[in-house]
């Protein structure tokens, strides 16, 4: 077993992170414990506890870490496309890519609760850098809309992609012929945008 002394705390939260989230690239988090945690990399609990502070801050920085991934593919996304009517569209696909590239990661990000504790500036941040990508496009997309009408139809249209990539990332579309996920946001996104701009 290894001692507190043999790493680094940023060389610890490195090994800690990279294990987990070699885990949840075939598991759900359901799966996961303090305990599995600490045998994966040879450490007992309780150093995790001094590292992290507990359990459920060592998986937000799971969360957070997937989240800055998602983050910059998302830019890159965002950045490569000529207008923001097909930024938007890009993004949205992005959101679904890695949804179904890296499920087990993905779901994490929203079943993680905080159990009463207040959620950190650094994470409300990552959060508030997502949503002020979308909420950016859609300002150029219309112009003319106040910001409740930007912040209400980012929301919508989050909700109506979130929904659509957790169905299918999990398969539960329930269809009798195959349902392409991007299709059904394109469908979503043109003609909700359609009728809202107006």
């Amino acid at each position: 077993m290894a001692r507190r002394n043999d790493h680094t705390r940023e060389e610890l939260v490195a090994m800690t992170l990279d294990h987990v989230k070699t885990f949840l690239n075939e598991h759900p988090h359901h799966d996961l414990s303090l305990r599995k945690i600490a045998a994966m990399i040879g450490y007992v609990p309780s150093t995790l506890v001094n590292v992290f502070g507990n359990y459920n801050l060592l998986l937000l920085e799971a969360v957070a870490q997937t989240m800055d991934e998602l983050s910059v593919e998302a830019a890159q996304a965002v950045e490569a496309s000529d207008s923001p009517e097909n930024a938007l569209k890009a993004l949205a696909h992005c959101y679904l890519t890695f949804a179904s590239k890296h499920p087990y990661r993905w779901q994490l990000i929203f079943q993680h609760k905080m159990n009463g504790e207040e959620l950190p500036e650094w994470q409300a941040k990552r959060i508030n850098n997502m949503t002020g990508m979308l909420e950016e496009l859609i300002r150029l997309i219309a112009p003319n809309k106040n910001e409740s009408e930007v912040l209400e139809a980012s929301r919508v249209l989050w909700a109506g992609v979130h929904g659509i990539t957790l169905l299918s990332v999990d398969d539960k579309l329930f269809t009798d012929i195959p349902v392409d996920g991007k299709a059904l946001i394109d469908n979503l996104l043109e003609n909700y945008l359609s009728s809202w701009r107006i």
